[in-house]
């Protein structure tokens, strides 16, 4: 029998914060198809192609077929994916006003093919129009890769919260790192919190980012805390009940928490957690929102983040919040011009 401290380290479970899969060993698998489905509509449908000839636009997600998954072994993630999408366009000829259909068929989007070698075939409805064909072709079939080049990033971020579990050894060579590049003070910055990985504790830390939006700060609070703007930015069904003890679910469940403040126009304080981190972990998130001319300004401080899911939880908040609300505010705006 081996002495204390000198078995096998895939068998020590004192030193991890939730005792399973110690040191990541074992194989681990999680089902990204249903996530995969809803991320890919996300970065594809209303993807605008403009050019000298007429403006294009993704306007549906035709047909989805395939799965994708994620797995975990010996520290490493592995991902497989198999996708056969069908989308429609359609668009407006610059020239003469005319308005016309089409789709874009990918057959095979898979971890066998880099995305660039990925087939991508346009087509359009019979008629004229084929300038608009040609647009998709090139600019469109240009900006159809970058679209899927997103939805392989997030989901090798994004849905991997928490599947590389922290070690009591990679906490300190991670904060190790990150002190040593943080020399250069950026516009958002990571506080270390917390080196104690015994018990249930585990290793933290803080975010801290600042975005301008084109809005009274009147507007940008009823966007985080109105239903119906809330499902229209992040294109899925929410419970959001803006009351201090209220509920928060969003993206299909993957985010959720509770309101624990909110002072109108100016400020929303809330228990905040992905579904892949830690059961009942939850990090504190501040909003501040600040006049600054046309524009307000939001300042975000998200406290208590598991470090090794701070990468996945930066570009949720970059992409998924930030960005998708800018979108949201650009239509209304257009819409309201119209």
């Amino acid at each position: 029998m081996a002495k204390w401290g000198q078995g096998d380290p895939r068998w020590i479970v004192e030193e991890r914060a939730d005792a399973t899969n110690v040191n990541n060993w074992h194989w681990t698998e999680r089902d990204a198809t249903s996530w995969s489905k809803t991320k890919l509509k996300e970065v594809l449908v209303g993807l605008v192609v403009e050019g000298e000839a007429g403006r294009c636009e993704i306007s549906d997600l035709k047909r989805v077929e395939g799965e994708a998954s994620c797995n975990s072994r010996k520290g490493k993630l592995i991902f497989f994916y198999e996708w056969n999408l069908r989308l429609s366009w359609r668009g407006t000829v610059k020239q003469s006003g005319e308005k016309h259909k089409g789709s874009v068929e990918i057959p095979n989007l898979s971890e066998e093919n880099e995305v660039d070698d990925t087939e991508i075939n346009v087509s359009k409805k019979k008629g004229e129009g084929d300038v608009l064909k040609d647009l998709m072709r090139t600019e469109g079939t240009t900006k159809v890769r970058e679209a899927l080049r997103d939805y392989l990033k997030a989901l090798k971020t994004e849905f991997t919260l928490g599947m590389i579990l922290p070690t009591k050894a990679t906490v300190g060579q991670e904060l190790a790192a990150e002190q040593k590049l943080s020399g250069d003070t950026t516009q958002d910055s990571v506080l270390p919190e917390s080196l104690d990985v015994i018990g249930v504790k585990i290793p933290t830390v803080k975010i801290i980012m600042r975005e301008f939006f084109n809005c009274p700060a009147e507007e940008l609070y009823s966007i985080f805390t109105t239903k119906e703007l809330v499902q229209k930015f992040s294109k899925c069904p929410a419970v959001i009940e803006a009351e201090k003890g209220g509920r928060l679910q969003m993206f299909d469940g993957s985010v959720s928490g509770e309101y624990t403040e909110l002072v109108p126009s100016q400020r929303i304080v809330l228990k905040w957690r992905c579904r892949s981190w830690p059961e009942e972990h939850y990090a504190m998130v501040g909003l501040n929102f600040k006049a600054v001319g046309a524009q307000t300004e939001v300042q975000l401080e998200c406290q208590g983040v598991p470090v090794s899911n701070e990468d996945g939880t930066r570009h949720c908040w970059k992409k998924q919040y930030f960005e998708e609300i800018g979108r949201l505010l650009l239509q209304r705006s257009t819409d309201t011009m119209e």
